[in-house]
């Protein structure tokens, strides 16, 4: 259904000084181009130039090589392209820099552009003078069309289908992209010396066939199929990437028209029908531009809008269509702006902000006029017989025979018919108009004064939405089209244009988030993107809602849709306390189980709690009382500092049970501003009173995505600010990761907590300087509580004991560290750059140290460091390190190690053989034991274990050239069983 309304797009109309009739128009580059009815003269007259004055002054004239049979121009180079005859052949030949012709600059060179002719042919700027170049093909051009996006591509086409054939065909057909391939026609491309301009990339593509079949049976013709104004219409909305090149355009559309029906189709991505459009009576061409589509019937210009901004938004900006922008949709009804009265339209052309009108008084022929003389005179003797009948008595239509006669046709009658005058030639009149449109924002404003007639008398008129959406259409389409950059075809728009056109539009939005929101319509939730898009304030839309609706007759549901939303996003604005109070007021009458998340919002934070209060305890039910519910009050009793109501509300459900009341609604621990993230009342009070219920709501908020780590990460920073710890990781902040880490189950989540804690725990064992928090678990409660974290190994504990000289914070992050790195998961290559801080002077930092070569198999070093600061642990790390394909390294590693260290340290057979006792085993160790006795109990273990996995033979070529018999000898009788 096409909507008829009747707006003023047209401001002006100007008569040009033409001195012959017209045979031909058409227009652009800010030209109008005339051909005159002989077809060999072509005048130019400007579009743009001296409108106060109402003129069009002539810009030059030059004759063409033939008759003129079609003409187009193109912006994209300002060239002319024709269909000529001469000598009942037919040519297709461009004229370029035809502009030099108003400065008198008669020369005019003409070549033919040939087949291996190599070079641009249309660029005419080194010649400052006229050329004229024929472009020869092998059949004679039918139509041609240039080319808008790239300079110089004109393209002939030839007859494939008569048109008289498509009543062959039994019914319509339509195929769309790639089906369109298979509707039969093929076409080949025909070169004509362009192929160095093509660069190769020239090809046919199929993007729609669609087939029109008149029903004979409903009385329709073949005319009725006949197809006119094809036109290809792309649409630009991005900047141009370099000066003076055009980029791809945004969406292209196809546009074609039967008699009654016109169709634009967007070609963009997929093939699909965008808008239909019934025309009132027979049309006879149509231009679809940017913003409307005109047509001409026979006595009527007509102005209807367009979807092509609709298509090009969601293409352009991926926001559109969700709760952040909105726009019409493209399959929103089109509608007719103006119907506008001429006298006998012949052609119809446009160029920016004009449209160029030929009209052309028909003087009806003579066969014309003797078939109206008949008819009228056919239908006298028709009534004067039905009269007779009458007067006798005779009723026709009751009698079947009388009815058949009367309705025979009287036309074979000998009728004497005066002979009509035929008409002079003096008689016959035409005029040339130009006619420029009015400015968008003027259309737009009347558009809007247009709707409040609608609004007045049916204010949920579906009529007053589709008139905003029209005038949101028309200033969209002119930004996005200020947005592809300055258009040559346009007039100059004033230096504020752009301003003006951008405050237009945000009203406009804020038009349609008021229809929207207040009626009773089925897409009410367009409210909250429109009124987004309009600029104003969550104050501003509720003051505009308010106004005219109240508490007693309700408000509507796109309000309270935009209202909702609008509370729960972080980024509005704090309202002051009346407007507060307002928005509860409101909530409590229209949605009452709203408020616990409404006076949780941080915009809220200004509205008396005592009200608020008042307002939720209305909600409490019999029985179980919400946690969520007591949560709030107890909420906003602290923000009141009543400190019994906050505990008499808090003891009313178990931490566990306010753990899931905090899922509910996280707003009640954190508000989000912007980047930042800032802890509530609540919350602080909770860090003071109750940490570990704080950690582990935090925890189970990132646990159900109602927050990210980084967010969560800001809140304990701002959180601890103003504490004692001086320390980029605060205490609660790590105790957070930690319980996270307990909790998670998400790998990537995994790795980054331990790669976190693993650098704090380091950066606490290098520095040692603690506030004297303390942590909420130990290290023993991680390793018992977290499958991340391992027991530690035994010689770990012989490095670092529990009595170890630190203190006891210092202790507990060293063994939460030793731990990580005895646990599964860690990958310690993540960390090795981290130990540069930490030294391994001390026992501490050793022990972390061969930790990480140990997890990296790097055992050589490992028993180095060992063997040379603390080899009571050395067997203790072989035991644990050195199984199964490490085995070896006991006797290819440690022994020689071993042997070399009592070589140098002074350590003879007579020291070796006092210490031997009967059994040939050495004594144990303890804390007392000394240097040499901690390297023969290393070398006895060490020839235990060879011994065991050893033959006689290999064992043999293992001693030491320089060994005592008596110490190997049980070793090597060991061996030998």
């Amino acid at each position: 259904m096409v909507h008829v309304y009747n707006c003023h797009p047209f401001a002006s109309q100007r008569i040009v000084p033409a001195e012959q009739e017209p045979g031909l128009v058409c227009c652009g580059g800010g030209a109008l181009f005339v051909v005159s009815a002989g077809g060999c003269r072509i005048e130019a007259y400007s579009l743009r130039d001296r409108e106060e004055e109402g003129g069009c002054p002539l810009i030059c004239r030059f004759s063409s090589v033939g008759s003129v049979l079609s003409i187009r121009h193109s912006t994209v180079g300002d060239y002319l392209v024709t269909i000529e005859e001469k000598n009942k052949a037919t040519y297709l030949r461009a004229y370029t820099n035809w502009r030099y012709q108003a400065v008198e600059k008669t020369r005019v060179g003409v070549r033919l552009l040939g087949h291996l002719l190599r070079g641009s042919s249309f660029r005419g700027a080194p010649k400052e003078q006229m050329e004229i170049i024929e472009i020869p093909l092998f059949e004679p051009p039918l139509c041609m069309a240039c080319c808008s996006v790239t300079e110089m591509k004109k393209d002939g086409f030839s007859p494939l289908l008569e048109q008289e054939d498509f009543f062959l065909f039994p019914k319509h057909q339509e195929m769309l992209g790639t089906e369109a391939q298979e509707c039969g026609i093929s076409l080949v491309l025909e070169w004509t010396g362009m192929e160095a301009e093509s660069r190769g990339d020239m090809s046919v593509v199929y993007i729609l066939f669609r087939r029109f079949a008149p029903d004979f049976f409903e009385g329709c013709s073949v005319e009725e199929t006949h197809l006119h104004s094809l036109q290809l219409h792309p649409m630009f909305t991005g900047q141009q990437e370099e000066a003076g090149e055009v980029g791809e355009p945004t969406c292209m559309f196809v546009f074609f028209s039967l008699p009654n029906t016109g169709y634009m189709y967007s070609l963009k991505n997929a093939v699909e029908l965008v808008s239909t459009y019934q025309y009132p009576e027979k049309t006879h061409q149509a231009v679809l531009s940017d913003q409307f589509l005109y047509i001409i019937t026979r006595n009527a210009l007509q102005c209807f809008t367009v979807r092509c901004s609709a298509v090009a938004a969601r293409l352009d900006d991926p926001y559109i269509d969700t709760t952040m922008k909105a726009c019409p949709p493209s399959s929103m009804e089109v509608c007719a702006l103006r119907i506008q009265l001429f006298i006998g339209l012949k052609v119809l052309c446009h160029d920016g902000n004009h449209i160029v009108l030929l009209t052309a008084a028909d003087v009806d022929s003579k066969e014309d006029m003797e078939r109206s003389a008949r008819k009228n005179t056919e239908s006298r003797e028709l009534r004067a017989l039905t009269g007779i009948l009458l007067a006798v008595g005779l009723e026709p239509s009751s009698t079947p025979t009388l009815e058949s006669l009367l309705s025979r046709s009287f036309l074979s009658r000998k009728i004497s018919i005066s002979k009509p005058t035929e008409p002079t030639d003096s008689g016959h009149g035409w005029n040339l108009y130009v006619i420029t449109s009015v400015s968008t924002l003027q259309l737009y404003r009347e558009i809007v004064e247009y709707s409040r007639r609608y609004e007045q008398s049916s204010p949920s008129s579906q009529s007053c939405v589709h008139l905003l959406s029209e005038g949101h259409l028309l200033l969209r389409t002119a930004l996005l089209l200020q947005r592809g950059g300055p258009d040559p075809d346009a007039d100059p728009e004033p230096a504020d244009g752009r301003a003006q056109l951008q405050r237009a539009f945000q009203e406009s939005c804020a038009h349609l988030g008021d229809c929207f929101s207040r009626f009773e319509k089925r897409d009410y939730h367009l409210a909250l993107p429109y009124y987004k898009m309009s600029g104003l304030t969550v104050t501003d839309v509720i003051q505009r809602n308010v106004s005219v609706s109240s508490s007693s007759s309700g408000y509507g549901r796109g309000f309270l849709f935009f209202l909702k939303h609008s509370i729960y996003e972080d980024n509005m604005e704090e309202l002051s306390k009346d407007m507060a109070d307002k928005v509860l007021e409101i909530f409590g009458v229209a949605e009452p189980a709203q408020l616990p998340h409404v006076v949780s919002s941080p915009s809220m934070l200004k509205a008396d709690p005592d009200g608020a209060i008042a307002l939720l305890r209305q909600l409490e039910a019999p029985g179980a009382p919400s946690i969520t519910l007591s949560l709030c009050i107890a909420s906003l009793a602290l923000r009141d500092g009543d400190l019994h109501t906050y505990s008499q509300q808090m003891d009313r459900h178990a931490e566990m049970l306010q753990v899931y009341g905090f899922i509910e609604e996280p707003k009640l621990l954190l508000h989000g501003r912007g980047k930042d993230v800032m802890p509530t009342t609540l919350a602080r009070h909770l860090r003071d009173t109750h940490a570990g219920l704080l950690v582990a709501a935090v925890v189970a908020l990132h646990e159900n995505s109602r927050i990210r780590l980084e967010a969560a990460d800001l809140f304990f920073q701002e959180l601890c600010k103003d504490g004692v710890e001086v320390e980029s990781s605060p205490q609660l902040l790590v105790d957070f990761w930690e319980a996270l880490l307990v909790a998670s189950s998400h790998e990537s989540t995994i790795q980054e907590l331990l790669f976190r804690l693993t650098s704090v725990y380091i950066d606490r064992t290098t520095c040692r300087d603690r506030s004297g928090v303390k942590a909420l678990k130990t290290a023993e409660d991680l390793v018992n509580s977290c499958s991340h974290y391992g027991m530690l190994y035994p010689w770990v504990s012989i490095l670092t004991p529990v009595q170890f000289n630190i203190s006891r914070d210092h202790q507990e992050d060293l063994h939460k560290l030793q731990a990580l790195l005895c646990g599964p998961t860690l990958e310690v290559s993540s960390v090795v750059p981290l130990l540069e801080q930490l030294s391994d002077s001390d026992a501490a930092g050793l022990s972390v140290h061969v930790l990480c070569a140990a997890r990296l198999g790097q055992h050589h070093s490992s028993i180095d460091r060992l063997l040379d600061r603390c080899p009571r642990a050395i067997i203790s790390y072989a035991n644990h390190e050195l199984q199964n394909d490490k085995l070896p390294l006991w006797w290819q590693k440690l022994f020689p190690e071993v042997c070399d260290r009592m070589r140098r340290t002074g350590i003879d057979n007579a020291v070796l053989l006092s210490a031997l006792k009967g059994s040939g085993r050495c004594k144990p160790l303890d804390a007392r034991t000394q240097q040499p006795e901690l390297m023969l109990f290393s070398l006895t273990e060490t020839l235990l274990v060879a011994a065991r996995e050893l033959n006689p033979l290999e064992f043999l070529e293992l001693l030491p050239d320089d060994g005592t018999a008596h110490f190997f000898l049980p070793h090597l009788l060991e061996c030998c069983q």
